[in-house]
């Protein structure tokens, strides 16, 4: 769940992302709607121009979250780096279009196809002739055999971090000539397009001692587009320049540069002419947007759909009351004559420091007025990425144990106001997604949500009553000492001022909730209360952990409101009760910076299960424990966390959906499906749709798995996340790709008085 978008073969599979037969039968069945996936949500924004229109030679520097720990995409600290790294300098069989479909990669494949089924499925590959790689030795049946040795899972010498595909291999053998190879499986595994992208050679693969650490800070031997020149840890920086034995169309850009910088320095960096691309928040996109004095659903728009009135500039000044003035430092620096500095220095200065203080204002406008007009160079290119956010309900303990209170969680949600919260004001399709296993555009796609239902709060409220919550029921008194802001007491990991535990019941009085009081405030305004009741955030911190695997961790009891909560008062006509238990869920959220979107997600979702009676317990908790300390561990009731959307679901998918199992030491293993919340006949379904040759009936299969997905109701899916990338204006071929694989070599910087065809984003 990178932000920065990690490669979907390596967050979904790396080591890192009660049935429902009450339902009808028909309601189980996936829609056809073949139509359905034929476009993207969104159009790719990249700035298309021919390769003539492009100039040769120049320096990309693109922003990245870290210098990659490891350059081997199959390791488990592989990240969105690492995959960048691989996509310029290895070779892939097959590549993803702007559609999200897998197209066979012409630099390296003539072609491939399944030449037989009975006994066993084999595929003949038949490789370019003048693939080679950076020593001069052939792309060949060797290396394909290394690396299908090394994923196997059957030496555990290799530390790998999945062998999805590569298990169902029985061998690998050169064909009639060196340019072909056969591979022939001991299982059928209709997902065998995703092997083998990316290839490592055989030096890397070939023992388990280079598979360990021959790759992680170098790679000698390539055959991409570009080659690795040097991997800069101190200096924060992967340097890619031109292979010099590339076969295919000319690199436009002598080098890469991929540059760390974290996502609150990025627009700094850009004004500093240290980037030129880079993946940014919303409120950055705002202020590029301004800087070039465009209108549009950017600027000015906040997460929450007001208009911001420090778009642009900086956050807002508070006054002597804690309250934020909207205004920027140097604005109230002007008014006040004095330097933000100064501001609380005493009134009996002379005049010869008032003058001093003056200048001093002068100098921060200025240098605020030339970071600005220097974000100009640059435009905003939009689109959706290939990931969507999900609403994820903890089905191994408490209320969310019983099916029936988890659909009506799902039946309270209005999916279609919740997408147009974060994607409205972006100007990007407001739809919310109907599938956990593909994204619009992608052939397995099909909107399933109704084997669930849509949002029907009568509905909700049923469910609610015939699982026993009823309202104003009697509540047993809490002790003093006891604690509901964690699982078995356990005090919530706060990143919180002292006296603020990290930790706000909506739904507590009948005031109006904090999420109302949110939307009548400047959406910046990150103090005071308002604070506390975003009680959100970090959209990094959760999608960069996604990609780590947890498994076989214990199923730990679902964090609500012990035994003992006292009823809030004036909830006898609303609040729900069972066995003296008021219907309280802990709503988790990480509690880093730059997430207003998701702080605006998660206070909607309160107000609506408030209407149905749910009061949720929302608590922050750091970034770093977020994930492993509860999302993996179980430790909440009700989280938002993101996953990638994926070519192969039903290879890749598998793990998130699939029903955890006892482990040899008693604790629950998971995989990845950290709702704990699956069923036998999705199973069933994932594993018949794996062993399917006939594409048509894979997706049938995948449809069908994706509607009990829907049915059991461990995670709703509620919207495509945004891709906003900053871009510096004459870059040509990059920028906010969505499903579509990068084509480095075609990337550059616009010859002189060339123009792009018309990019779909009018932002920027």
């Amino acid at each position: 769940m990178s932000h920065d978008g990690v490669g979907l073969r390596a967050v979904m599979r790396s080591a890192a992302f009660l049935t429902a037969g009450v339902l009808a039968v028909p309601l189980l069945s996936a829609c056809s709607a073949d139509d359905e996936g034929d476009r993207p949500a969104a159009a790719q924004d990249i700035a298309p121009a021919s390769r003539d229109q492009v100039a040769d030679g120049g320096t990309l520097r693109w922003a990245v979250d870290a210098v990659p720990e490891t350059l081997n995409a199959f390791q488990a600290d592989a990240d969105a780096a690492t995959s960048r790294v691989a996509g310029a300098v290895l070779p892939s069989m097959y590549r993803l279009d702007a559609n999200g479909r897998p197209q066979i990669n012409p630099a390296y494949l003539e072609s491939a196809k399944v030449v037989g089924t009975e006994p066993k499925q084999v595929v003949l590959y038949k490789l370019n002739q003048q693939a080679v790689w950076s020593d001069g030795r052939e792309i060949g049946a060797a290396d394909f055999a290394a690396q299908w040795r090394a994923l196997s899972g059957k030496d555990s010498a290799y530390w790998t971090a999945r062998n999805a595909g590569y298990d169902r291999i029985e061998k690998i053998e050169r064909g009639k000539n060196n340019l072909e190879v056969r591979v022939t499986f001991a299982r059928p595994y209709a997902d065998w397009k995703s092997l083998f992208s990316p290839l490592y050679p055989k030096s890397v693969m070939g023992t388990a001692d280079s598979f360990n650490d021959g790759a992680r800070r170098k790679l000698k031997v390539s055959a991409g587009p570009f080659a690795v020149k040097k991997v800069d840890v101190k200096g924060g920086q992967v340097q890619l320049t031109r292979n010099p034995r590339w076969w295919g169309s000319p690199t436009k850009l002598s080098e890469i540069d991929l540059v760390a910088v974290a996502r609150d320095k990025r627009a700094t960096a850009l004004a500093a002419d240290e980037l030129d691309m880079a993946e940014i928040d919303p409120a950055d996109a705002e202020r590029i947007t301004a800087a070039r004095g465009r209108s549009g659903p950017l600027k000015g728009a906040s997460a929450t759909g007001t208009q911001s009135p420090g778009a642009g500039r900086d956050k807002g000044e508070k006054d002597d009351s804690g309250e934020t003035t909207g205004k920027s430092k140097d604005e109230k620096a002007r008014d006040d004559g004095k330097s933000k500095s100064e501001s609380d220095s005493d009134s009996d200065e002379s005049s010869d420091g008032d003058e001093k203080d003056t200048s001093g204002a002068e100098g921060s406008k200025a240098k605020a007025a030339d970071q600005q007009a220097a974000l100009s160079a640059f435009v905003v290119r939009k689109s959706l990425e290939p990931a969507y956010t999900q609403l994820a309900l903890n089905g191994s303990e408490g209320p969310l144990a019983d099916e029936r209170v988890r659909r009506a969680v799902a039946r309270a949600l209005d999916r279609k106001e919740l997408a147009k919260v974060v994607l409205k004001p972006l100007g990007l399709p407001a739809e919310p997604v109907g599938s956990h296993l593909a994204l619009i555009g992608q052939a397995a796609y099909s909107d399933n949500s109704g084997a669930l239902g849509g949002q029907d709060t009568a509905e909700a409220r049923a469910l609610l009553a015939d699982a026993g919550w009823v309202p104003g029921g009697p509540v047993t008194e809490q002790k003093k000492t006891e604690k509901a802001a964690g699982s078995k007491g356990k005090k919530a990991d706060t990143d919180d001022s002292p006296g603020d535990d990290g930790t706000y019941i909506v739904g507590e009085d009948n005031k109006p909730s904090e999420a109302d009081r949110d939307l009548r405030k400047d959406p910046k305004d990150h103090t005071g209360a308002h604070e506390r009741t975003s009680a959100q955030s970090g959209i990094q911190a959760d999608e960069q952990q996604a990609g780590k695997q947890y498994a076989k961790q214990g199923g730990a009891q679902g964090a609500y409101a012990p035994k003992g909560t006292a009823a809030p008062a004036g909830a006898a006509s609303g609040a729900l009760a069972k066995d003296g238990k008021p219907l309280t869920l802990r709503f988790v959220l990480p509690s880093g910076q730059g997430s207003e979107s998701l702080r605006a997600v998660a206070d909607r979702i309160a107000q609506m299960l408030q209407r149905i009676g749910i009061r949720t317990d929302i608590s922050k908790v750091s970034d770093a424990s977020y994930f492993k300390d509860h999302i993996a561990s179980g430790q909440y009731d009700l989280a938002l966390y993101s996953w990638p959307g994926s070519a192969y679901p039903a290879t890749d998918a598998r793990p998130i959906y699939s029903k955890p199992v006892p482990a040899a030491d008693g604790s629950l293993s998971v995989e990845q499906n950290y709702t704990r919340v699956g069923t036998d006949q999705v199973d069933q379904l994932f594993d018949q749709a794996l062993s399917t040759l006939d594409e048509g009936e894979e997706r049938s299969l995948v449809r069908k798995a994706d509607a009990r997905i829907w049915a059991a109701a461990g995670s709703i899916p509620l919207y495509q996340r945004p891709q906003l990338t900053a871009v510096r204006t004459g870059l040509a071929n990059a920028g906010a790709f969505g499903f579509q694989t990068p084509v480095y070599e075609d990337m550059g910087f616009l010859k002189k008085g060339a123009h792009p065809v018309a990019s779909p984003s009018k932002t920027g």
